[in-house]
């Protein structure tokens, strides 16, 4: 005998599945919460992650290091040249002029200026090898250390420079510098490398603090001049054999006063 259903009660077989959204605290419904799978706010969510994991820029000390400053200049030493050559149409030319024309942070390029002049035959005015042998020391000191700009006592940054003299000079020097642009090229880059590009670097500096002390051989301060112009191409074409140069000068130049004043104490002995 058929089974009737009665009345009012629904016509549906006693196991035959639920079509509907099932009610009650298992429904499969949006689950709110940190976890649900919409949006999803906090410190887990899938867009934009703010924090120390952002994936921008990562600031602190394992942030991508900045271009080379050959790349912010984008210059050699013909470059550097003519660009202070341009300066050199001044009336008044002093060092505070150099730095804001090459920039504060322009440390390689401010020191290839300061070596261009100790080259050039201005050299020979007195006491000129000695104020920019202690620029050069004090730049150089300020570059090893990571300072971020260049800063010079208010002595030094006023110090004065002839435009005209300083122009005929450095038109000399073209030929010199055309020669190092076509010789310096990516050799030995270990050498102008962290951490061994500290050795150039900090060779600069007694470069510059000997020029005094060399005042009284003239011109003797040109051969550190070429010594801190190799120091600094090396360090912006990434040619560590512009360095090893640089040192050979480096100690060609130390052996002018060890030779003058060894001679000097064996007559007064």
């Amino acid at each position: 005998m058929a089974h009737v259903p009665a009345q009012g009660s629904p016509a549906v077989a006693p196991d035959a599945p639920a079509t509907g959204p099932v009610p009650g605290p298992f429904a499969p419904a949006q689950a709110p919460g940190p976890f649900a799978p919409g949006s999803a706010p906090g410190p887990f969510a899938p867009g934009s992650a703010p924090g120390p994991f952002a994936p921008g820029p990562a600031p602190g000390p394992f942030a991508p290091a900045p271009a080379p400053e050959r790349d912010a200049q984008g210059d050699g030493v013909r470059a550097v040249l003519t660009r202070l050559e341009a300066l050199t149409a001044r009336d008044v030319l002093t060092i505070d002029d150099i730095l804001d024309a090459f920039g504060e942070t322009a440390f390689l390029p401010v020191l290839m200026v300061l070596a261009l002049v100790v080259v050039s035959p201005l050299s020979g005015v007195p006491f000129l090898p000695t104020t920019l042998g202690t620029i050069i020391a004090l730049v150089s000191l300020q570059m090893l250390v990571g300072r971020p700009g260049i800063w010079l006592p208010r002595v030094l940054a006023r110090r004065r420079l002839a435009p005209h003299r300083l122009n005929a000079a450095l038109r000399r020097l073209h030929r010199v510098a055309d020669r190092v642009d076509a010789s310096a090229r990516d050799r030995l880059p270990r050498l102008v490398s962290p951490p061994l590009d500290t050795l150039p670097k900090a060779a600069c500096i007694p470069c510059g603090g000997a020029m005094p002390f060399l005042e009284i051989v003239p011109f003797s301060s040109s051969i550190l001049g070429v010594a801190i112009l190799l120091f600094a191409t090396a360090l912006l074409t990434r040619d560590g054999l512009f360095a090893l140069a640089g040192f050979v000068t480096m100690a060609v130049a130390a052996s002018i006063p060890l030779a003058l004043y060894g001679g000097m104490l064996r007559a007064m002995l």
